[in-house]
């Protein structure tokens, strides 16, 4: 059974980088044809796509995003990892990962496997 588990600190000053790790047990994320989205919620709103790195190491970025978003991954500790630059209150969600087969959905019901979410508050 496949789980995803993120991990990072709760609590970000502005103008920081957010970094978060999630870590996949219980199946590879080199699987083949598999994508690693990052996904969050800001409190109140729905759910945003962010970016995604593939099972090959190729990544995708949302648009509005991609200047402050880069995602990387560490295949031997099966580990996905999201920095976002430049942080802002309005930043202040909570960021899942998800695994699946597609890329760039903001739908939870799109994707095989979802983490329970880790909440990231940006304030001073």
């Amino acid at each position: 059974q496949v789980q995803l588990q993120e991990s990072g600190p709760g609590l970000v000053k502005p103008s920081q980088t957010l970094s978060l790790t999630c870590t996949v047990s219980g199946g590879s994320i080199t699987t083949n044809s598999y994508y690693w989205n990052w996904i969050r919620q800001p409190p109140g709103k729905g759910l945003e796509w962010m970016g995604a790195i593939a099972y090959n190491g190729f990544t995708y970025y949302s648009p509005s995003l991609k200047s402050r978003t880069s995602i990387s991954r560490d295949t031997s500790k099966n580990q996905l990892t999201l920095q976002l630059s430049s942080v802002t209150p309005e930043d202040t969600a909570v960021y899942y990962c998800a695994g699946g087969t597609v890329v760039g959905s903001s739908e939870k019901n799109d994707y095989d496997y979802w983490g329970q979410g880790t909440q990231v508050t940006v304030s001073s």
